[in-house]
């Protein structure tokens, strides 16, 4: 697999995963740079057979020889948990490989780069460690929209609340909403028996409340003064996404009975005056934005009109009632198409494509 060739490898690591899936679907359906693709998962889906690019491959076990004959000139895509990412991303690196990374394990680190195509692709390039990191998906759905008008108007201040798709948890966060919806089916959130509620209250799952015709304000770990660990990682994300170090962004990130489609609700600060039909013209030809923007007709984005889809969808634009350089405005995107699998795509390709010019 090194030495000359015409393309390199992809291997996916976490291939059987509710990300590992939405992946191989794009890389049957985009244009195919690859000269090889390896599907590793957890020793438990050893042996399973996915389809990708039209052809059946086995899952490998994730083990060092599951990277047998990958070095130079290969990228490795993981779309794991953190602490899966951590393990086994330096062992890709030390063959010389390329880390595409969908996790948290990198985001923080100073020498990874945090990656948007739309907004910063160049900086794929510059990667010390031989990790690029995707930010996560709530990040991504808030910085391709504010990334353009940041462009035009200067961003100088967020304000955010998140309405997160259970998916964000993978598969057991949908088992767990679904759950729960079938033991509160056909009551009202007030009279449901002292048995409903008990049954609901112990079937959370990965959740720390109900979240069946609930909403949750909470997600992540206590990280002090109130603040959740998800609300600052949006936060540092988002910073390191724009290069704006300083940026204040304030997050409150809440999850919904939705399954697949998280959505912002966003106030933006910027250094000079706007308008609604600016940026409406600057979000109707933004990269990796749709805009539906017609309250009026019913037309706004839902995470309905998100699900399945690649671009992050805008609407609800409107200027501040009370400062003419605020913008407010409301964001949908597919958390598990765009929000980690299309995203992680971009970047190996980004990386492929370097390879190619060298």
């Amino acid at each position: 697999m090194t030495g000359a060739r015409s393309a390199p490898t992809l291997a996916v690591v976490g291939a059987t995963g509710a990300v590992g899936s939405v992946l191989l679907q794009i890389l049957s359906q985009r244009a195919d740079v690859w000269g090889g693709i390896r599907l590793i998962a957890s020793s438990r889906s050893a042996g399973k057979p996915l389809a990708v690019r039209g052809e059946e491959d086995e899952v490998l076990a994730l083990t060092e020889d599951a990277f047998d004959g990958v070095g130079p000139r290969d990228v490795v895509v993981f779309l794991t948990p953190d602490e899966v990412s951590a393990r086994w991303a330096p062992v890709v690196t030390a063959r010389g490989a390329v880390v595409v990374d969908s996790s948290g394990a990198f985001r923080a680190d100073p020498e990874v780069p945090l990656v948007v195509p739309e907004l910063n692709a160049a900086a794929a390039r510059l990667r010390p460690r031989g990790i690029v990191a995707g930010p996560g998906s709530a990040t991504l759905a808030l910085t391709t929209a504010v990334g353009a008008l940041h462009a035009e108007f200067g961003l100088t201040g967020l304000t955010v609340s998140s309405y997160e798709a259970v998916s964000a948890s993978g598969r057991a966060g949908a088992e767990t909403l679904r759950r729960q919806l079938s033991l509160v089916a056909g009551t009202e959130l007030g009279e449901q028996s002292g048995d409903v509620r008990r049954a609901v209250g112990e079937a959370l799952g990965p959740f720390p409340a109900p979240v069946a015709l609930n909403v949750v304000p909470w997600a992540g770990e206590d990280a002090g003064g109130g603040w959740s660990s998800a609300e600052l990682a949006l936060r540092a994300e988002t910073r390191k996404v724009l290069g704006l170090d300083a940026l204040p962004v304030s997050v409150t990130r809440v999850r919904v009975p939705v399954v697949t489609g998280h959505s912002l609700s966003v106030r933006a600060s910027f250094e000079d005056e706007v308008t609604a039909a600016r940026a409406h013209e600057i979000l109707a030809t933004a990269p990796g934005v749709v805009l539906a923007d017609d309250p009026g007709m019913a037309e706004f984005p839902t995470p309905v009109d998100a699900a399945g889809t690649d671009p992050t969808w805008v609407g609800r634009v409107r200027r501040s009632l009370d400062d003419p350089r605020a913008l407010e405005f409301f964001v949908s995107m597919d958390n598990l198409r765009k929000g980690a699998a299309l995203n992680t795509a971009q970047i190996a390709e980004l990386v492929a494509a370097e390879f190619a010019s060298a």
